[in-house]
């Protein structure tokens, strides 16, 4: 691992926790990391949870976070409408999440934007084919995140990528995503950390969103084989700068460091 790391960006899922359980040495890696000043950030790919409902997840479990570090891609998708200044979205997505889009104008009818989220129930045929008539007359299309499956809960689910994506070959128009691998949320996350990307690193478990994503940023890589890890993934082409076995492994790279300094 390179010198003068000021920042890290954990994945959550995977790499914090895993099927409901927080992975082994977490959160005292975490605390570690904080007491030797790191500025830290947790992005996750999560359409269900507000950075709140996130943040206080991740509290609940034992970690000392505050809402400000976490990047869902709910936020991320929220923030990258902001910019947009819609007319009026339709945004299918459940629970709490929904409270990120609050000072959107919400429109089922003649949407500017349809924004899809994890809408699980109500991804049936009668909000699909809708979905793909507004389309149709113009709509233009979001999706907070790319995944085709989530393993996040334990057995394997369709992911918000997989409705999107169906849309997108039925309609004929091609979506903006916004979580990872994309590099408009790790701009976004790297913005609030007031670092360079030369000083931050990333830590994930998988190749296709944590991995491809930090080497399209610019930023450098920890790839743990924990959570959702395939190895078959690495033949693609992509090569994390340092692979480990477990996150309580990352507080030796910086002993490894100073023990060369």
């Amino acid at each position: 691992m390179p010198t003068q790391v000021k920042g890290m960006i954990f994945d959550v899922d995977g790499v914090l926790e895993w099927h409901g359980e927080v992975c082994p040495g977490a959160v005292d890696t975490i605390n570690a990391l904080r007491q030797r000043g790191m500025v830290l950030r947790f992005l996750t790919n999560s359409t269900l949870k507000s950075r709140h409902s996130c943040a206080e997840r991740l509290r609940r479990a034992g970690f000392r976070i505050l809402d400000e570090e976490v990047i869902t891609a709910l936020y991320a998708t929220a923030a990258y409408l902001r910019g947009l200044s819609p007319r009026s979205c339709w945004v299918m997505l459940e629970r709490e999440g929904l409270d990120e889009f609050k000072d959107f104008q919400q429109d089922t009818d003649d949407p500017e934007y349809i924004v899809i989220g994890d809408n699980r129930s109500e991804f049936d045929f009668d909000h699909l084919n809708k979905a793909l008539r507004l389309l149709l007359n113009g709509a233009k299309l979001i999706g907070m995140q790319g995944e085709l499956v989530d393993r996040s809960l334990g057995e394997p689910e369709l992911h918000v990528g997989s409705w999107v994506g169906m849309l997108e070959r039925a309609a004929g128009v091609e979506a903006v995503y916004l979580g990872k691998p994309s590099s408009y949320v790790f701009d976004l996350a790297l913005k609030t950390m007031g670092l360079e990307k030369s000083e931050v690193v990333m830590v994930g478990d998988k190749v296709s969103t944590d991995m491809v994503g930090a080497e399209a940023f610019g930023i450098r890589s920890v790839l743990l084989r924990t959570g959702e890890f395939d190895e078959r993934e690495l033949r693609g082409g992509i090569e994390p700068d340092v692979m480990l076995d477990s996150i309580t492994e990352v507080m030796a790279l910086f002993e490894t460091e100073e023990g060369a300094s």
